[in-house]
């Protein structure tokens, strides 16, 4: 005779992802924006001495419908849309990459001047060189002694 024991964290664990699995289903099927308000748009933002960078995943986004601003010199805003995939006759069993419309905005570390931002979209990222508004680069001062 074999007797097989389960340690008790496994069958709470089981239960606990039954219910994950359930909410995500839940609310796929009600409400496409509760997807993307939960999932919101990592972006990852860094600087040197001339620019600020910033790089967002957008895979599956089409780059003619993404729109960036640069407002107040230093919030950048990243919205658009990605499309519902649409598969006639299937049934979901996870969904769970986002879909929907999104919006993302950060307050940069320093001005940036918005007349020479660059934004270039390549394999699904979205890549934005900011130049630094020219009174936010570092200054040499000599000092006189």
């Amino acid at each position: 005779m074999v007797l097989s024991r389960r340690h008790p964290f496994d069958v709470l664990w089981e239960e606990f992802n039954q219910v994950q699995d359930e909410f995500a289903r839940l609310f796929n099927r009600a409400a496409s924006w509760a997807v993307t308000a939960a999932s919101g748009l990592p972006i990852s933002v860094w600087e040197d001495d001339n620019a600020v960078y910033a790089e967002a995943d957008l895979p599956g986004v089409d780059p003619a419908k993404l729109e960036v601003t640069v407002t107040e010199g230093n919030r950048l805003a990243i919205q658009g849309e990605r499309p519902a995939p649409q598969i006639e006759g299937a049934s979901w069993l996870r969904q769970e990459r986002p879909y929907g419309k999104f919006y993302r905005e950060v307050v940069l570390p320093a001005l940036v001047d918005p007349d020479k931002v660059e934004a270039k979209y390549e394999l699904g990222v979205l890549r934005l060189t900011l130049p630094k508004h020219e009174a936010a680069k570092p200054r040499k001062i000599v000092v006189q002694g």
